[in-house]
């Protein structure tokens, strides 16, 4: 039931924006949550994952994104630190 879920309906209500579906070239859902200033989570949807169950992980996500400033992402890679580049003589 949505109203188990109150970091989603208090994002709506506060003019957030969730978004479920395919983002190319993810295979599975995506579901992402964002307020009118950052993306609070983007999360894929797991093996054998519900809808319902990713909606849960979502509302989980987005109140660690606001309580601390944990922000999850499951689409895009981890950045990795550039090589330091070697000078020429």
């Amino acid at each position: 039931m949505i109203s188990e879920l109150k970091n989603v309906v208090g994002l709506i209500e506060s003019e957030g924006q969730i978004t479920l579906g395919h983002v190319h070239p993810v295979r599975n859902c995506v579901a992402t949550a964002s307020d009118e200033a950052q993306c609070l989570a983007m999360l894929v949807q797991r093996n054998g994952e519900t809808l319902d169950d990713l909606l849960h992980r979502l509302d989980a996500a987005i109140a660690d994104a606001y309580d601390n400033d944990r922000f999850a992402d499951e689409i895009n890679a981890p950045a990795t630190p550039a090589s330091p580049r070697k000078r020429k003589p």
